[in-house]
């Protein structure tokens, strides 16, 4: 019988067993990888000495790479806290709690950026002086320590306490009891122990993607005026359910609050682009309700970033740590907005009211209200709450001993209980979370029940509901045609020299859905429309490997071949509901050409092409923006064996034709063609790149203007997995 077993858990992720030597190492750890073990009962419930426990890993072999194919790769806490709390590895008294600690294998980088984003995860705000840096006031600043405190069991631990680690360098190292690992290439590793080796690769193939423990169903959902769009109602431990969720829409706008795991796949099935997101609210730091926000960094614009100035810093603290960036770098990926606590904030005419709420970590809970006809109309979200019988036994007014004050409990449970017209509250139970009984007397119109993993209880279902995913609640109905608005808006930005009569003869045109897989623009076939989209995704696909684009908001899908007349050479199909504005070939013809646009568009369409069909430059950037990207660049010919950049300095470089290699200082060789490019060690730190690069043939290249595109996050983003990558082929 073999000593090490290995099972394929699923994409990215393994699970290999040395049971002899008490070894089970979870082997990549991407978002929501605890579920995965769960769902393929590899953590199961069992008993210890009369407590419930589970069973699961002591062990994590992180990636090398923390970005693959544009989604980050080592969210490891969850695993750990299942490790710590729910194994028992932490808890006082517990049988499980006999000496060992979690353990994080692999890059040295890697392991230290995990346990320092683990750390702040499970702490938050670690000082005294830091809840005072965020403004608040000595006596606030005390009184929340002392909250912090109680949580924690009296203080807060070393971080050495919480882990063990292996790093992983140019030879093998044991993980404990005889097994040992080494790293044969990036990311693929060989596990030993005695005379028996297995390989794990960690690696995904171009275009895999992580995978979800759930599956969705499509819906096409209307824009209001003031409503609730329900996007999960699960919790970190559901496999069945994404974690708790709303979406408000506001006067046509959306909003996101908290983004926990694969909230993209979640916006997909729900037809929303990630373009069309106006902001986020966020409550706190915990990774169901955190690890989607390095995702909205795939954005062409930094999205606006809602939270209380406790929240924030606890939040920034632990996304510079995950990403192993400067805590000043979370201004460049979000538009940050400080919201005051315990008032009403004013956001483009939606009211807010941040009321902080007791818990492990910085976190608030949202009232939300907006002025009808017939007064206010209010929303409520409690994410993360705590029990009211837990959180009175933490009461003592001795300000020099963890506790909370009985003032303090008097407000949390006057917030908690807010009468409200839809209120949604975290029932999740146990030591941390919610309890539906607290919530009887509650005189609130609606309940939702979330942030659980099973069925409402009949106890329950006497409180509140469920709601499921994707449903609505309209609290205040507008007959406005929001498609028009924002179509005119779209138009607007695409032609900002042309009149508004003039785009108001487009924008009458008919507003069209397109379900799920449907083709808007057929291949090798004249296109009849040209479409405007408005919410929700589309794909472009072309004839050879790697051309896929992602069209969202604000995107033409058929304009070139629709003006010219030419059979198209992709083809567009929604990959959500669509909706887009369907306007006749003719009349975009007519409309580019008696707008004096024609030469213009045409000047600029070789370089889109060049753009749409890139990696870098490709998906999820708008129209808006190539055209300013288009407009810096600069054309530069290499000949043969010439070393580029070479006297014509440095830079990003983007191949509009013929071949280059990339030479790193170990031998290894990387060939770039069209739409490939190189310079991002330059650009992201202005620092040489760790290659040389040379001319195999006559070869033409862009070179962009940094300023052009450096601040927009999804490009930012690619730069740093490409230059990850090519500091591991290094």
């Amino acid at each position: 019988m073999p000593k090490i077993s290995k099972i394929r858990v699923a994409s990215g992720i393994y699970w290999l067993e040395v049971a002899e030597a008490g070894l089970h190492i979870l082997c990549g750890c991407p978002a929501d990888s605890v579920k995965h073990l769960m769902k393929k009962g590899l953590i199961s419930n069992k008993t210890v000495n009369g407590l419930s426990a589970e069973t699961g890993p002591n062990a994590i072999l992180l990636s090398d790479l923390s970005i693959q194919n544009g989604s980050f790769a080592n969210f490891a806490e969850f695993p750990v806290m299942q490790m710590l709390y729910r194994q028992g590895m932490i808890l006082p008294g517990h049988p499980n709690n006999a000496g060992l600690k979690p353990m994080l294998i692999g890059d040295e980088k890697q392991v230290h950026s995990q346990m320092q984003y683990i750390y702040r995860g499970n702490y938050g705000l670690l000082t005294e002086k830091e809840i005072l840096e965020t403004g608040v006031s000595s006596k606030s600043a005390h009184d929340l320590m002392r909250m912090k405190l109680k949580f924690a069991y009296g203080k807060i631990r070393p971080i050495e306490q919480f882990f063990d680690s292996r790093i992983i360098r140019d030879g093998p190292v044991e993980i404990r009891n005889g097994v040992s690992i080494r790293r044969l290439k990036p990311n693929i590793f060989e596990i030993q122990y005695q005379e028996e080796s297995l390989t794990v690769d960690l690696n995904l193939a171009p275009h895999e993607s992580y995978e979800l423990t759930y599956q969705l169903g499509f819906h096409n959902i209307a824009r209001e005026h003031f409503a609730v769009l329900h996007a999960g109602e699960g919790n970190g431990w559901d496999i069945n359910r994404p974690g708790m969720s709303s979406i408000i829409m506001f006067r046509g706008k959306v909003y996101l609050i908290d983004a926990g795991p694969n909230i993209l796949h979640s916006l997909k099935y729900l037809g929303i682009g990630v373009n069309e997101i106006e902001g986020i609210f966020h409550t706190h730091a915990h990774d169901d309700h955190f690890a989607s926000l390095t995702s909205f960094i795939r954005s062409d614009h930094r999205i606006k970033y809602y939270a209380i100035p406790l929240v924030r810093a606890s939040v920034t603290k632990k996304l510079s740590a995950l990403m192993s960036i400067p805590e000043e770098s979370f201004n460049d990926c979000f538009a940050v907005h400080d919201l005051k606590a315990g008032v009403w904030n004013t956001i483009n005419g939606l009211e807010v009211q941040p009321v902080i709420s007791p818990h492990p970590v910085e976190t608030s809970i949202f009232i939300f209200r907006s002025m009808n006809h017939d007064g206010y109309k209010s929303y409520a979200h409690l994410a993360d709450i705590v029990n009211l019988d837990m959180l009175k036994s933490m009461i003592n007014e001795n300000t020099s001993e963890p506790g909370i004050t009985r003032d303090f409990f008097n407000q949390v449970q006057s917030s908690y209980l807010t009468r409200v017209n839809l209120k949604k509250l975290d029932a999740g139970g146990e030591l941390i979370h919610g309890n539906t009984g607290d919530f009887q007397d509650d005189r609130s119109d609606k309940i939702i029940l979330s942030h659980l993993s099973s069925d409402l209880t009949g106890r329950q279902k006497v409180v509140g509901t469920e709601a499921s995913f994707g449903s609505v609640d309209v609290l205040i109905s507008s007959p406005k045609d929001y498609a028009s608005k924002h179509a005119f808006l779209y138009l607007q930005s695409l032609f900002p020299s042309v009149s508004h009569d003039q785009l108001d003869i487009l924008v009458k045109n008919p507003i069209v859905t397109f379900h799920p897989e449907a083709t808007l623009i057929r291949m090798n076939e004249v296109n009849e429309n040209v479409y405007l989209i408005l919410t929700g995704e589309a794909e472009l696909t072309g004839t050879y490997p790697g051309s896929r684009k992602t069209l969202s908001s604000g995107a033409l899908a058929g304009d070139i071949s629709g003006l010219e007349q030419y059979p198209s050479r992709e083809i567009c199909r929604a990959v959500s509901y669509v909706q887009s504005l369907q306007i006749p070939s003719g009349l975009y013809n007519n409309f580019i050409k008696s707008n004096g646009l024609h030469a213009d568009i045409m000047e600029l369409q070789e370089k889109r092409e060049l753009l749409q069909h890139s990696w870098l430059f490709g998906s999820d950037i708008s129209y808006t923006v190539q055209t300013e990207i288009i407009r810096t660049m600069r054309s530069l010919t290499f000949q043969p064996d010439d070393a580029v950049p070479g006297k014509d300095g440095t830079g990003l470089y983007i191949i509009k034709h013929g071949k280059l290699r990339i030479v790193y200082n170990n031998g290894s060789v990387e060939t770039l063609i069209a739409g490939d490019f190189f310079g991002e060690s330059n650009v992201l730190f202005q620092t040489s790149n760790p290659y040389q690069v040379l001319a195999l043939e006559s070869t033409e290249a862009y070179r962009i203007q940094r300023d052009s595109y450096f601040d927009i996050p999804i490009i930012h983003w690619k730069l740093l997995e490409i230059h990850e990558k090519r500091l591991k082929a290094r």
